[in-house]
């Protein structure tokens, strides 16, 4: 077995540890990025507003969450969708530039994008969407039905074909990394867990199934998003239906 030591992961923890002397050390000029990702061109869905309303307790939804990867063919609510969607990064609070959201993010950076594949969802087309948190909407970027072609690409996992939505987890780097330099990609990492788990709770809080998903084929899921690698890639999934 190779020895840790060897392990790349651990080199880049190692390389990125804060010590007096490296914080004084000059970041890497990096060019910063918009806040917000948008598809100007791509047909847009209005959200439903939320009305943050649970027959559950904080307690009882942590007593309750758990990976699950069996659902209905019950299409999903777009209200209940809305709810998800806000969950996960819905704009709480603006404080100066900066807008805050339901997730904590390194530095307010949000570098974090949100994109959704519909399977069966009521009154919506399915489809490949990006989530708009400053608008509070769904761009459409393509109407092709996604659940086989993310599953092919989550290495034949069943059950992202089955389940109602896939929420799709990209970072774009620059937004991050502009200021963190070579450590911002731990917050990146510390984000994207922020926010899947704020999913995973919203979902059981609604009486829904929900899976986190961490392995899939790079390339593929980055191609299917038709993403620029060198400025935005996929770091995490989860299916989200209802419960059997």
């Amino acid at each position: 077995m190779p020895d840790l030591k060897k392990f790349s992961g651990l080199s880049y923890l190692q390389e990125t540890n804060l010590s007096p002397e490296k914080i004084r050390k000059p970041r890497p000029a990096i060019e910063n990025c918009p806040t917000f990702k948008e598809y100007p061109e791509a047909e847009r869905l209005n959200l439903p507003r939320i009305s943050g309303k649970s027959d559950k307790d904080i307690w009882q939804v942590l007593q309750g969450r758990r990976s699950r990867r069996k659902f209905t063919a019950t299409g999903l609510a777009l209200q209940d969708l809305s709810h998800l969607l806000w969950a996960a990064q819905g704009i709480t609070a603006q404080a100066g530039n900066f807008f805050l959201r339901t997730a904590p993010s390194g530095g307010a950076l949000y570098p974090i994008e949100t994109y959704i594949g519909i399977n069966i969802v009521e009154d919506v087309k399915p489809g490949l969407y990006h989530f708009g948190p400053s608008q509070f909407v769904l761009e459409k970027l393509f109407d092709v039905p996604p659940g086989q072609l993310i599953a092919q690409a989550a290495l034949g996992q069943r059950f992202l074909a089955d389940c109602a939505v896939v929420f799709i987890w990209s970072a774009v780097f620059r937004r991050n990394m502009s200021k963190y330099g070579n450590r911002g990609l731990r917050y990146i990492l510390m984000d994207v867990g922020h926010i899947c788990q704020n999913l995973l709770l919203a979902a059981e809080a609604l009486d829904l199934g929900a899976c986190p998903v961490a392995a899939f084929f790079d390339d593929t899921m980055n191609e299917l998003l038709d993403l620029d690698t060198e400025e935005e890639a996929v770091l995490y999934l989860a299916g989200v239906g209802h419960k059997p």
